[in-house]
C-alpha cells in the first residue's frame, strides 16, 4: 500500500490508484516522496537511491532498459491536456499566480483559480460538471501538483467569488499587463453592452430584470455585461447590470472608471460606441471628461449638403468586400441650443448597394405584413361583430403600427368615420426621397483630422467587441446562467471575462503569425493531445508504470511554435512498483 501510495503521488494523478484511509501510510508516503522530488531522483539516467528509503521504495525508479511481456502491456489511462497546456502557459505569460501571490492569495487557492480559468475557457460548463471534467477526464490537476479527485465543486464555487472580489485590482492589472507585452496604446477604446438571459424563475433576484433581449429571450430575466475592449480584443474593464437597463445610461459610470484609468496619460483614447449610446447627454459628458468620440448617428440626417460637391464619392470596402461610396458632410444647424453644440462634429456619409437591397428586402417583407394585418382590420368593419367604434379601432391600428414600426415609417392611414363608426380605412406609401432610405447611414465623430478611410477602419473596429460578447456567451458559455444567487451569478460572468483574457492572449499572437483560427477551432487541434498511462509487466514480475505527454499535433506543434510555447507538459515518468 505504501509503494502505491507513493506511486500515485509521482505520477501526479490520484484517480489512478484509491486514496488511503490510513493516516500513518499517508505520512510515510508523503514523506518518501518529498525525499525523491527533493534528490531529483526521478527521471535521472543514473539513479540516485536516497539511503532514507527502503528497499521496496528504491525500486520506484527505473532502470533505461528492461524485459517486459509484450502481452501485458495494457494502456491504463488517456486525459486531456493539450488545450489545458496550451492555456497554462499564457497564464504563466500573464503572470496570473503572482499577481494573486501579492493580493496575500494561499497557493491552494491560486492552483484553484488557475485551474477554473483554464476550466473556463477549455471545458465551459457549471461547477458540478467542471468537478467531473477534472477528476475524469483532463489531466490539469497534475500541472499544478493537486490531485485531480480531491478538487470538488465547492473549491470551484468558493475560488470564482474570490476571484470576483480582486475585479477591481485583477482588471487594470491584466490590462496594463496586455498593453506591456504586446506593446498595445489603447488609442482606440470600443463599448457596449449585452445581455444574456436565466434559466428558472429567479425570483429573488435584484439582477435578473425582465428587459430587451439580444437574444429574443423575452420570456426569461436578464443580466447586462457592458465592456470596453482596445481594438485588439482586450478587456479594459467590465461591468454587471441589471437585465432592464437602459444602454445610453451605463456610459457615464464606464467613462467615470476609465476617467480614473488615464487621468495620466496625455492623450486620452479616442471612444467607439454604436448608435445606442450616442445621445447628446453621452457625447456632451465624452467631452467633458475630455474624450473623443466616434459613432453612427442614432438617426438619418435629413437636412444636410455635401462638403465638397465637386468631388467624387470616395470607393471603399465592407468587412465582406462589397463596394460602398462616402463623402464628408455638413448637416444644418439644430434647433436646440444644446444640441448646437455638437453640429460641428465631422459627419460622413456612406451609401452601401449591399446594404440597400437588404433594407428593400425587409421594407417589402415587413409592408406585406403590415398591410395584410391593415386589410384584415379593415374586412372586419363590414362583418356584423366586427370591431367598428372609432376608438376601438384606433387602438387596433396602434398596436399594428407598434408591431410593424419598421413599415410603419412608410405609409400614411386615415380612417373614414362617422358618428364614432368607422366604415372604411385608408392608406397609401409616403413618398420618401431615396437618399434618405436606400443603403444609407452616417458616421459623426469629434474628430476634426480624419480622412474618410480613417473614419470607416476606426468604425469597424467595433467587430472586435462584437467579436468578444460572441466569444464570451457561445464559446465561454456565459450564457444562459442557471445560478440562483447575485453573487454567483457576478462570479460567473467575471469568471468567463477572465477566460477570455486568457484566450485573447493566445488568439492576438497568433493573428500576428496569420493563424485566425476561431477559439473552438484551436481547442479541437489542442485536444489531440493526451496525457497517457501505460502499465506492463517485466520479466521480475515487477509492474512498471509510465506516464507520456503524446507529441502534438503538426496542428498544434504549428500553434505551440508561433507562441514560442513548449510542446510537453511534462517529461516521461518511469515507475516500478515492488514484486506482486
Amino acid at each position: 500500500m505504501l509503494a502505491d501510495r507513493v506511486e500515485m503521488l509521482l505520477l501526479g494523478n490520484s484517480s489512478l490508484f484509491s486514496d488511503s484511509n490510513d493516516v500513518g501510510i499517508e505520512a510515510l508516503a508523503q514523506f518518501f516522496y518529498k525525499k525523491i522530488v527533493e534528490k531529483k531522483t526521478l527521471e535521472q539516467k543514473e539513479a540516485v537511491h536516497p539511503a532514507l528509503l527502503s528497499d521496496d521504495l528504491k525500486s520506484v525508479l527505473v532502470k533505461n532498459s528492461r524485459n517486459v511481456d509484450l502481452d501485458s502491456i495494457v494502456t491504463e489511462e488517456v486525459r486531456e491536456i493539450g488545450s489545458e497546456w496550451l492555456c497554462y502557459q499564457a497564464i504563466e505569460q500573464l503572470a496570473i499566480a503572482s499577481f494573486l501571490k501579492e493580493q496575500g492569495w494561499e497557493q491552494k487557492w491560486i492552483n484553484y483559480a488557475i485551474i477554473h480559468i483554464i476550466g473556463k475557457a477549455v471545458y465551459p460548463c457549471s461547477e458540478h460538471k467542471a468537478e467531473y471534467w477534472i477528476r475524469n477526464n483532463s489531466d490539469i490537476a497534475s500541472l499544478l501538483g493537486m490531485e485531480s479527485q480531491k478538487i470538488t465543486r465547492h473549491h470551484l464555487y468558493e475560488v470564482s467569488r474570490k476571484l470576483y472580489q480582486t475585479k477591481l485590482d485583477i482588471e487594470p492589472y491584466l490590462s496594463h499587463k496586455t498593453n506591456t507585452l504586446f506593446d498595445i496604446q489603447d488609442k482606440i477604446i470600443l463599448y457596449d453592452l449585452t445581455n444574456t438571459y436565466f434559466e428558472g424563475r429567479k425570483e429573488n433576484s435584484e439582477l435578473a430584470q425582465f428587459g430587451r433581449s439580444k437574444e429574443k429571450r423575452g420570456d426569461a430575466k436578464l443580466v447586462s455585461l457592458a465592456l470596453v475592449t482596445n481594438a485588439e480584443g482586450f478587456v479594459k474593464y467590465s461591468k454587471i447590470y441589471q437585465g432592464n437597463i437602459s444602454e445610453p445610461g451605463t456610459l457615464l459610470q464606464t467613462i467615470e472608471a476609465l476617467s480614473a484609468a488615464t487621468s495620466s496619460v496625455e492623450r486620452k483614447p479616442l471612444i467607439v460606441m454604436d448608435a445606442s449610446f450616442s445621445t447628446i447627454e453621452n457625447m456632451a459628458m465624452l467631452k467633458e471628461n475630455g474624450f473623443e468620440y466616434l459613432s453612427v448617428t442614432r438617426s438619418k440626417l435629413r437636412d444636410y449638403t455635401v462638403v465638397d460637391p465637386n468631388q467624387p464619392t470616395v470607393e471603399l470596402q465592407d468587412n465582406r468586400g462589397n463596394k460602398i461610396n462616402v463623402e464628408f458632410v455638413t448637416k444644418k444647424p439644430s434647433k436646440k441650443e444644446e444640441d448646437r453644440k455638437h453640429d460641428n462634429d465631422t459627419f460622413l456619409h456612406i451609401r452601401s448597394d449591399k446594404k440597400a437591397v437588404k433594407e428593400a428586402s425587409m421594407e417589402a417583407k415587413f409592408s406585406s405584413k403590415f398591410e395584410a394585418e391593415l386589410l384584415n382590420l379593415t374586412a372586419g368593419l363590414s362583418r356584423p361583430r366586427g370591431t367598428k367604434k372609432s376608438e376601438k379601432v384606433a387602438e387596433r391600428i396602434g398596436r399594428i403600427k407598434e408591431k410593424y414600426a419598421y413599415a410603419n415609417k412608410f405609409y400614411d392611414i386615415e380612417m373614414e368615420q362617422k358618428e364614432g363608426i368607422v366604415s372604411n380605412i385608408v392608406y397609401k406609401r409616403k413618398t420618401m426621397e431615396t437618399k434618405f432610405t436606400d443603403g444609407v447611414y452616417f458616421i459623426r465623430t469629434s474628430k476634426t483630422n480624419l480622412e474618410e478611410a480613417s473614419i470607416w477602419a476606426i468604425y469597424n473596429t467595433l467587430t472586435e467587441i462584437e467579436a468578444t460578447f460572441r466569444t464570451l456567451k457561445t464559446d465561454l458559455a456565459i450564457r444562459p446562467v442557471h445560478h440562483q444567487k447575485d453573487q454567483n451569478t457576478e462570479a460567473h460572468i467575471f469568471l468567463g471575462v477572465l477566460a477570455y483574457q486568457v484566450v485573447a492572449t493566445i488568439r492576438h499572437q497568433l493573428k500576428t503569425k496569420n493563424i485566425n483560427d476561431s477559439w473552438r477551432t484551436i481547442i479541437m487541434k489542442m485536444n489531440t493531445q493526451k496525457s497517457v498511462v501505460t502499465s506492463m509487466m517485466d520479466t521480475d514480475n515487477k509492474k512498471i508504470v509510465i506516464k507520456t505527454c503524446s507529441q502534438p499535433s503538426s496542428d498544434a506543434k504549428a500553434i505551440y511554435k508561433a507562441l514560442n510555447y513548449k510542446n510537453e507538459a511534462f517529461q516521461r515518468k518511469n515507475i516500478v512498483c515492488p514484486e506482486t
